[in-house]
Formats: C-alpha cells, structure tokens, sequence
C-alpha cells in the first residue's frame, strides 16, 4: 500500500514538473523569427549598402576602397553598439539575422572583452575576448589550409 502511493506520488510530481516545464519554456513562432531575422539582416545589409554608396559616390573612392571603410564603420558601429548594450538586444530580436558576418563576427569579439574586462588586462581581456571567435579563426584558418594544400595537390597531378 505505502508504495502504491509512493508510486502516485511520484507520478503526481512528474506531472506538475511536467506542467511547470511546459509554462516557463519559452515558445517561438518559426515564421515569426525568420521574417525577424530577415528584417534585422536586411537592415544591416541596408546600412552597408548605404555606406558603400557614400564612399563610392560622394567621396569618389573605388570599389575596393569603399569596401574597406564600409567594412571599418560596421565593425565600429557593432562594437560601439555592444559596449553601450545595444547590439544584445538587437541580437535577442533579430536573432539569427543580426549575426551578419562582419558586425556578427566582430560583436563576438567585443562581448567578452567587454564581459571579462574586470578580471584585468592580461588575464580578463587578453585570454578571453576571443573565446566566442577563436573556434570560428581556428576552424577557418585549418580549413582553408587543408583546402589550399589539397588544391596544390591536385595541380601537381595535372586536375587543374
């Protein structure tokens, strides 16, 4: 009898954990995020196309020239929008569409040395603002060295 009712019990708690779970899960709509990401995405990719044409028609710089800058000012603008806590936000509605490469890429790297800065220069900033980034520089170096090597190869061999 007492382990009928410890059975119930168990049961009754799994069922309220269960029922506690289900309220306190957050629940997304996956049409809702995509068009999020595609208007947070598409507003950054505005703000370069925006700044590219600045540098290209009224300062008369060539393409690759324009580049660089409007490369320069989304990294400025990202990691000056993190400092203030901003970009987070940004990132938190946007979600995927404010990881961008450049102003996503150069958020991840501002992030820690922003979040670890009180630990000091060496062991707070230094060993730590590339903890988000560093696999991404890591992956993409080693990649695209392997890629290098193999395409080496298959010249030597006569494939290209």
């Amino acid at each position: 009898m007492a382990q009928q009712q410890t059975l119930e019990e168990k049961e009754q708690k799994n069922q309220e954990y269960n029922e506690y779970v289900k309220q306190v899960t957050p629940t997304h709509s996956l049409p809702l995020n995509m068009i999020k990401a595609f208007i947070t995405g598409g507003i950054i990719c505005v703000v370069g196309q925006f700044i590219l044409n600045v540098a290209m028609n009224y300062f008369e710089l060539d393409k690759d020239t324009s580049g660089g800058w409007c490369s320069m000012i989304l990294v400025l603008c990202s990691v000056l929008l993190t400092g203030l806590n901003i970009y987070p936000s940004v990132a938190n509605w946007g979600g995927a569409g404010a990881l961008v490469p450049i102003t996503g890429f150069a958020n991840s790297v501002a992030a820690p040395a922003i979040e670890f800065q009180k630990e000091g220069q060496v062991f707070g900033i230094g060993c730590k603002i590339f903890t988000i980034a560093g696999p991404v520089i890591l992956y993409g170096i080693f990649t695209s060295w392997a890629l290098g090597l193999i395409y080496w190869i298959l010249k030597l061999i006569g494939v290209f």
